[in-house]
């Protein structure tokens, strides 16, 4: 447990939420938060906080010989909506943030690194029932164009040089404590602040519209768990297929009524929907399961209970 942990991108929705667990289970001087401006009030509060443009390797470089970081989570990225309005932006992020720390575990400056994958890889002609680890991959989106080639980037540099790199194809990320970041998923927390605000929510996506979805406490812990298991457990090192439960629009809404009785809702599909209708409905994610004993804990029931409890305080 005697690491050092950099987190790039820490002020983005997932990095928010994994700096505060990372610094429960390591110590906050442990891990150090950084993004490219000042971020969330009490990561920065809570340890160092460096402010780092993620593509900039020698100020990373800087960063893990002043505190000694023995692992890297690289996380900053654009996300799919976002990148569709801005795809060479995207691409210069998500490729150069991960090629640069690929190159310091290389030279070993670090001995660890976690990038996070996402569905976004799957593409039109992926099965979109049990989408399985190995199978048709053709993303239709900057997004999901970048991440595939970032799994055979990690897969490249584990083969050839011997980088310990992790990485998890996230399915969509529902939390409460910070607000969306511009991805297809985002409806799915956009919903439970709308519920609570304004009683009414106009979604961007059709009513049955199937997407795979993950609760953050699950996908922080499961990403944890992966970087703990011994290195002789994680045979996949493109990124593992990652689930836990699936719902369509018309489902999160009819929760959510249990709760709020009088909440109303409207579908208005924009260009999200073809995004969606791009990916898998929901996923097979045996191989995480064996490997390294991959459990999520939540389903839509507590998801919904937990985070209306939490909103409303």
């Amino acid at each position: 447990m005697n690491e050092t942990i950099l987190v790039l991108g820490a002020s983005g929705q997932i990095g928010t939420e994994l700096t505060e667990k990372l610094r429960s289970v390591y110590g906050k001087k442990q891990v150090i938060a950084s993004d490219i401006r000042g971020g969330n009030a009490a990561i920065m509060a809570s340890g160092p906080f460096e402010i780092i443009d993620a593509t900039d390797k020698e100020t990373i470089l800087k960063t893990v010989k002043k505190y000694k970081v023995t692992q890297v989570y690289l996380l900053a990225a654009m996300l799919s909506a976002t990148a569709e309005k801005y795809p060479q932006k995207a691409w210069n992020l998500n490729m150069n943030s991960l090629l640069a720390v690929l190159d310091l575990a290389k030279e070993n400056h670090i001995k660890q690194v976690y990038w996070p994958s996402s569905i976004a890889v799957f593409g039109p002609t992926t099965p979109k029932e049990n989408t399985p680890q190995k199978t048709i991959m053709e993303p239709s989106t900057v997004y999901g164009i970048s991440k595939l080639s970032g799994e055979f980037w990690c897969n490249y540099y584990h083969k050839k040089y011997g980088v310990d790199v992790r990485s998890l194809r996230f399915p969509g990320i529902i939390s409460w404590k910070s607000k969306p970041g511009g991805g297809t998923t985002d409806y799915a927390v956009d919903i439970y602040f709308k519920a609570l605000e304004d009683g009414n929510f106009n979604c961007f996506l059709s009513e049955n519209t199937r997407l795979p979805m993950m609760y953050m406490d699950d996908a922080v812990n499961a990403t944890i768990q992966l970087m703990q298991a011994k290195s002789e457990a994680i045979k996949v090192r493109t990124s593992y297929n990652l689930a836990a439960i699936d719902f369509t629009p018309k489902e999160i809404f009819e929760e959510i009524k249990k709760h709020v009785p009088d909440f109303t809702i409207t579908y208005n599909p924009d260009f999200r929907q073809q995004i969606a209708d791009s990916w898998p409905s929901n996923i097979n994610d045996s191989e995480a399961r064996k490997d390294w004993n991959w459990k999520h804990q939540f389903d839509l029931a507590a998801i919904t209970k937990d985070i209306l409890i939490n909103l409303k305080k």
